[in-house]
């Protein structure tokens, strides 16, 4: 129960990898980040934290280091074998494990990838990397390697998404029920949180995001949660998450009364979100998606009130951020592909008069177009 995917697409999607690295005339990969290790393995943890690296050679052998916290984690979450664990004492320096592990794999004098931008793999532990594999192999940035493979979502990654999407709707559900004058914040997010869990969910890769009255203009949690006024506005944004897969969502709501600026302000961000999902079809361009949602909103008299960025990927994510790349904006050339899956916010935010407006949601590219993984309507939420 703890491997949530076979053996066979686990091969399958080795294999992709293996041929990559074949292709860009690499040995093998270091990989820092958790999200390449669970694609390929399974391995499901927290760890990364600290200093831990998955091997992958260019002839498909696979070899974890990790720290002794993390042996029966690798053991029961994931597919690998050979997992070595470096041991924390003074003086301990785990590259130098690293590079023994190396020497087995018979790296020495070879090409091999890292995944250099990841959180995994921290400023001080690249220079521990750096200095126990200088003169020994040659590092290549390889940062992408993986993550264009997960790009393309397979059916059973399908499936993890919608039911992270059901979570997400159960999620908003559960908070609106409790959204009124006077309510509190932390509550709002306890039930938000509570209903994904009792889904079957688990935590996902950022906190829940809410802010009111002014806060409604943040983009970021921050800590304090407030009782909302009689007459107020919520900006949540949030995400549904099951099997570490994502699916956002965001929505203001207004408390009270809606002011004819929230009511333009709606009307224009969910205008913008039709627009780009209408030009989220295979073969276009996500810079041409991020133009269609910058049409709108400089048409509606928000150019100075708009981000410079309208979504991303989603799929799966550990903290600290569950935003996943490639970004939707201006002049992205990357191709639209079927079975890709983006998350689309629409986020207005006046900070002259403090007034914000930001719905959003996820979505997954079919042949033809988008499908909504929500039920929840676009419709203004008053409460």
């Amino acid at each position: 129960m703890a491997i949530h995917f076979t053996k066979e697409e686990f091969a399958q999607r080795q294999i992709k990898a293996i041929t990559e690295i074949n292709q860009r005339g690499l040995d093998g990969i270091l990989l820092f980040r958790q999200e390449s290790m669970y694609y390929l393995s399974g391995y499901d943890s927290f760890g990364y934290a600290m200093f831990q690296c998955l091997y992958l050679s260019a002839d498909g052998r696979m070899a974890l280091l990790t720290r002794a916290p993390d042996l029966a984690q690798a053991e029961l979450t994931s597919i690998i074998e050979d997992i070595r664990v470096w041991k924390d004492e003074d003086g301990m320096n785990p590259a130098h494990n690293l590079k023994k592990l190396m020497k087995e794999f018979n790296c020495e004098n070879k090409s091999i990838g890292i995944e250099y931008d990841s959180f995994g793999l921290t400023a001080h532990s690249y220079l521990l990397v750096s200095e126990a594999l200088n003169n020994f192999c040659t590092l290549t940035d390889a940062s992408d390697l993986i993550n264009q493979l997960r790009y393309i979502k397979s059916d059973m990654e399908m499936d993890y998404i919608r039911k992270a999407a059901n979570l997400a709707d159960d999620a908003y559900d559960a908070g609106i029920k409790l959204t009124k004058a006077g309510a509190f914040e932390g509550e709002i997010l306890a039930a938000m949180q509570g209903a994904v869990f009792q889904g079957g969910g688990t935590y996902a890769g950022n906190e829940f995001i809410i802010g009111s009255g002014e806060h409604a203009l943040l983009c970021r949690y921050q800590s304090g949660p407030r009782h909302l006024d009689k007459i107020d506005q919520m900006t949540l944004e949030w995400a549904g998450c099951y099997r570490r897969y994502h699916a956002a969502m965001m929505r203001t709501v207004l408390i009270g009364e809606a002011r004819p600026e929230h009511l333009g302000m709606h009307s224009v961000a969910t205008d913008a979100l039709k627009s780009c999902e209408d030009m989220l079809k295979p073969g276009n361009t996500l810079g041409d998606v991020f133009e269609a949602h910058a049409t709108v909103m400089d048409k509606g008299g928000f150019r100075e009130h708009r981000l410079n960025a309208c979504g991303y990927t989603m799929g799966c994510a550990f903290a600290p951020i569950w935003v996943d790349y490639p970004m939707i904006y201006e002049g992205n050339q990357m191709v639209i592909e079927q079975n890709m899956v983006f998350f689309l916010h629409m986020i207005i935010m006046n900070r002259e008069n403090r007034l914000a407006m930001c719905p959003g949601h996820s979505v997954v590219i079919g042949p033809s177009g988008v499908e909504r993984l929500s039920r929840t309507p676009l419709s203004l939420e008053l409460r």
